[in-house]
């Protein structure tokens, strides 16, 4: 696993990618405790399908208290702590889920992550996607690349949507957007080598830019959902946008990411 590096200060980003690595290390091993004694855990719901424990607390909590040692001064945006906080126009800003794929998490089913985004002056600058069951580590920084487990990784160069595998995430939140959702799928089935659904976006940002799919597109996600994983899918190559097709922002929105050679198809195939 890489491992952070504090030595870093010549290339802010680096230095930024260095402090979430820690960061996220730290979060996924409370997750690991937390996950052997998952049958102890109080479940809280904060709306349709959308569940929070303590361990999705005490996560983030680690993660604001290692970020606030290493960085004095700068904004902690965290999908349990502070969801409501607006990301600054100026100056260090870090974008945190503790748990990416909760629900996977308190099922027992090994698919969840550690997701923190940093942006400098509004924009993302480093990118950390750990997968807390399986210890992969997907990292990026602005203009340095992305890696899986400190190898560099790259999109797919599929060109033929009948042979494309795409991942997706349903609008379980967000009920409004279901039947619209739902009256694309047959196209994309009749059209594509096959869709997956594995229940978090932070890993399936990841799993674009390592080749794993080919695309992907949630109708909305959160900031925290996205703020590492799209920086991660560009610096592998990729393009990530709006579903109508503008520069993605981390933000509340709509995602298609893609090898960047399907894109255009994809907007149409996901398009109202």
């Amino acid at each position: 696993m890489e491992q952070a590096n504090t030595g870093t200060t010549r290339n802010p980003n680096r230095a930024l990618l260095a402090s979430a690595v820690a960061a996220a290390t730290r979060a996924a091993e409370l997750l690991r405790e937390h996950a052997a004694r998952r049958h102890e855990l109080v479940i809280e719901t904060k709306g349709p399908s959308d569940f929070v424990s303590a361990a999705d607390r005490a996560a983030e909590a680690s993660i604001r208290a290692l970020l606030d040692e290493r960085h004095p001064g700068a904004v902690v945006i965290g999908e349990e702590h502070s969801p409501d906080t607006a990301i600054p126009a100026q100056g260090v800003c870090f974008v945190v889920d503790p748990l990416d794929g909760t629900t996977n998490f308190l099922h027992g089913f090994p698919w969840f992550a550690v997701s923190i985004g940093a942006l400098m002056d509004g924009a993302p600058a480093a990118g950390v996607v750990l997968n807390v069951a399986t210890g992969e580590l997907f990292t990026a920084t602005a203009g340095g690349g992305a890696r899986r487990n400190g190898q560099p990784i790259h999109v797919t160069t599929e060109a033929t949507p009948s042979r494309a595998l795409l991942g997706t995430g349903f609008p379980f939140k967000h009920p409004q957007f279901i039947e619209r959702y739902v009256a694309r799928l047959p196209g994309i089935f009749a059209t594509t080598a096959g869709v997956r659904r594995a229940g978090s976006a932070a890993l399936d940002l990841a799993d674009v830019a390592c080749g794993r799919y080919d695309g992907f597109w949630e109708l909305m996600l959160a900031p925290w959902d996205i703020a590492a994983g799209l920086l991660i899918v560009r610096e592998a190559g990729g393009r990530v946008t709006t579903p109508a097709g503008d520069e993605c922002p981390v933000a509340h929105t709509g995602v298609v990411a893609s090898n960047g050679v399907l894109h255009d198809w994809l907007l149409d195939a996901v398009r109202p």
